[in-house]
């Protein structure tokens, strides 16, 4: 098992070896996090690479990845545990008509009948983990206040059985796209990290990191182009892993250039609003088609 790296700038060098190019303040988030042994609430626009760095992680520190995806109405029992009704259901039925409830009761609340959710799994096991607890907003703030003794000392109370702390400290990563307002109880547990999207330059980087063979100017071509539809009132800007798979897409195509044909061909690979698609092709497509007429004469 991989010792971990000793410096932000090692955890840097380990997530880009990985494929993840993080900048300095990721990178020592998560560095700072592993080493203080702090959950991470990590906030931002859908797409900007939350997920991705849970990801990365667990393969760069060698741990299995632990994922809790959240939504509406998830509750303790998906998130943390429940009991394993038909099983302690047997268990009764298969005891002597003699043996007390008193007995019988304590004999159905053991652990074998306890079904671990991630959560709990997450604290209970033997090898260290990374646990992603992604999109929290998404869920309610009684959820929220469930997280909190986790979060705090690394430990679940089950009434039956008492508290079960962690026997490995696992590093945890909250995802939010910031669709509501989280509370103070949840942001005080942990540390904070803004991932927004990035600058051109930083941008550039990654689409040659994930698509080298596309050339140089057909990527620089791209970033200019994602960023200037970023800039538009859409109902979904395009994600990085959309501008990386459009850089995919161009490749596949042989693309020497992004004219306007090639982005009409192409656009809805980074927008996904019919809505948008019209904006960005009334916009951006315009300006492209302009460019190339003035070129041909």
């Amino acid at each position: 098992m991989s010792t971990g790296p000793k410096t932000a700038e090692d955890l840097a060098a380990q997530l880009t070896a990985d494929g993840y190019l993080a900048d300095t303040q990721t990178a020592l988030v998560a560095w700072l996090a592993i080493e203080l042994g702090k959950p991470v609430l990590v906030e931002g626009p859908a797409g900007v690479g939350k997920t991705e760095l849970a990801k990365s992680l667990s393969r760069v520190l060698d741990r299995d990845l632990i994922r809790l995806q959240c939504y509406e109405g998830l509750d303790e029992a998906k998130a943390l545990y429940e009991w394993n009704y038909r099983k302690q259901l047997l268990r009764i039925q298969a005891e002597s008509d003699g043996a007390g409830w008193d007995k019988v009761q304590d004999d159905i609340f053991g652990e074998e009948f306890l079904l671990e959710r991630p959560l709990l799994e997450a604290i209970t096991s033997e090898e260290p983990v990374v646990l992603l607890v992604d999109e929290i907003d998404k869920t309610d703030q009684e959820f929220e206040a469930m997280l909190l003794e986790l979060l705090s000392d690394f430990q679940v109370s089950v009434p039956e059985l008492g508290t079960m702390t962690s026997k490995s400290h696992p590093v945890v990563l909250l995802t939010s796209n910031n669709s509501r307002e989280l509370t103070e109880a949840l942001k005080r547990r942990c540390l904070y990290l803004w991932i927004d999207y990035p600058e051109a330059e930083h941008e550039l980087a990654i689409i040659r990191l994930k698509a080298p063979e596309l050339s140089a100017t057909v990527s620089a071509k791209l970033v200019e182009l994602v960023g200037e539809i970023r800039a538009l009132d859409l109902k979904k800007p395009p994600s990085i892993a959309e501008s990386i798979d459009w850089a995919r897409a161009l490749l596949l195509l042989g693309a020497d250039s992004i004219d306007s044909k090639v982005f009409a061909e192409t656009m809805s690979v980074i927008v996904k609003h019919r809505s948008d698609l019209e904006t960005v092709a009334a916009r951006v497509g315009m300006k492209l088609a302009g460019g190339d007429a003035a070129t041909a004469s």
